[in-house]
């Protein structure tokens, strides 16, 4: 794989600079509807463009599992060959993780770069890693990912022929990268667990205001809401991860401060390795009082994106949190779903309408906001403060009213 990590040696951030020219690969499988893969690979699409690619086309193909060598067969295997070499491709992206050995054998029937979307993702997150924290979590996703690849990648070195004196140094170098990436992976371990205590006694420091965590689904506008609720410059793109690591600004409502932090995005088929790599920075998550959950509205599959969001915060322990559900995005919503001639108080109703269904649906206080356009925002800030006062008045029955 041509894509890999050298051992012992700085990589290079990100893919190529200038745009590669790109094909997408996904395979409907029995219990997969056509529509659902299709949206998996626009999303796919999606990271291929933040990652600095152009894609030129997308196959998919309908199996009932993989094939163990190809992935999807010989057949559609000559047929993506055909285009590539036809539109000069110098990159295939799969949609699921391929093993080292499928790399391995589809790479050299291609003869050009193969990525699957846990190594692109891991590319991007390398890319926007800024302190030494996420530096250190991305490197441990990276060695994480790549240790069970490791056979399927040295197949240029396994034996030909058997019998004595014919073994090669497959074998022997592949144990000996294996055990300089495990040691690697403890090095690593070792510093985030440092890096973390570093955190937590910052965290100590911040005394006892009550803490709001940013979360959802990446490229909701989670960052472009804190630069409103902070008057800060907290760096907002529209492309996948544009945050990575935790953001905390000290935010005052009148005379009532609390702290706000923006996390990093989550998405689905996440690699497992990349969430366990960066349980540190969701701490802020787990030690938080309110939990904001931002969700583009706009976006037909946000229904998804809610229960992938959901899943993740379950599995930190975290699900029974206040929570704030914030519909952003109102002013796309909008432009997508309404007519021209319908008069303001049609759409005000219809509004109203929606906002029920959404907090009959989640149990929870949900607004429609636009950071864009900054509508509702004074609201948000109305709602926000008073369940960040609800808290204080839970934590500090005793104490004599401040603000």
């Amino acid at each position: 794989m041509s894509d890999n990590w050298n051992i012992g040696k700085e990589r290079t951030k990100g893919l190529k600079k200038e745009t590669e020219k790109t094909v997408l690969v996904g395979v409907i499988r029995d219990d997969q509807t056509e529509e659902q893969v299709n949206e998996y690979l626009d999303e796919l699409e999606f990271l291929a463009r933040t990652a600095g690619a152009e894609t030129l086309k997308v196959f998919t193909q309908k199996m009932k599992q993989p094939h163990p060598r190809t992935f999807i067969g010989s057949g559609k295997l000559e047929e993506i060959k055909e285009f590539i070499e036809d539109k000069d491709v110098s990159l295939v992206i799969f949609d699921d993780d391929l093993t080292g050995k499928q790399t391995n054998i589809i790479e050299e029937e291609l003869k050009v770069k193969i990525v699957d979307r846990s190594s692109l993702i891991l590319d991007i997150f390398a890319g926007r890693a800024q302190t030494a924290q996420a530096k250190t979590q991305v490197e441990l996703a990276q060695m994480q990912y790549l240790l069970p690849r490791l056979r399927g990648l040295w197949t240029h070195l396994e034996r030909q022929r058997g019998g004595i004196g014919m073994r090669g140094p497959g074998e022997m170098e592949i144990e000996t990268d294996r055990r300089i990436v495990r040691d690697k992976i403890s090095k690593l371990k070792d510093r985030l667990e440092k890096i973390d205590k570093q955190n937590q006694t910052q965290r100590k420091n911040r005394g006892d205001l009550i803490r709001v965590a940013l979360v959802g689904y990446t490229n909701v506008g989670k960052s472009t809401l804190m630069n409103l609720l902070s008057k800060s410059e907290v760096f907002a793109e529209n492309k996948l991860f544009a945050t990575l690591d935790t953001t905390v600004r000290k935010v005052v409502f009148g005379t009532m401060p609390f702290l706000l932090s923006d996390t990093v995005g989550f998405i689905r088929k996440l690699p497992t390795h990349l969430i366990e790599s960066f349980k540190s920075t969701l701490d802020e998550v787990r030690e938080c009082d309110i939990l904001m959950h931002v969700v583009d509205m706009a976006h037909t599959e946000y229904e998804d994106h809610i229960a992938t969001v959901n899943s993740t915060l379950s599995d930190l322990g975290v699900e029974d949190k206040p929570t704030l559900m914030v519909f952003n995005k109102l002013d796309l919503y909008r432009e997508k779903n309404f007519d021209d001639l319908l008069t303001e108080e049609e759409r005000q109703e219809i509004e109203s309408s929606i906002k029920k269904h959404l907090e009959n649906d989640y149990g929870s206080t949900s607004l429609l906001v636009s950071a864009h356009t900054k509508e509702n925002i004074d609201q948000l800030r109305d709602v926000l403060g008073s369940m960040v006062l609800s808290q204080y008045q839970i934590r500090y029955p005793y104490m004599p009213k401040r603000w």
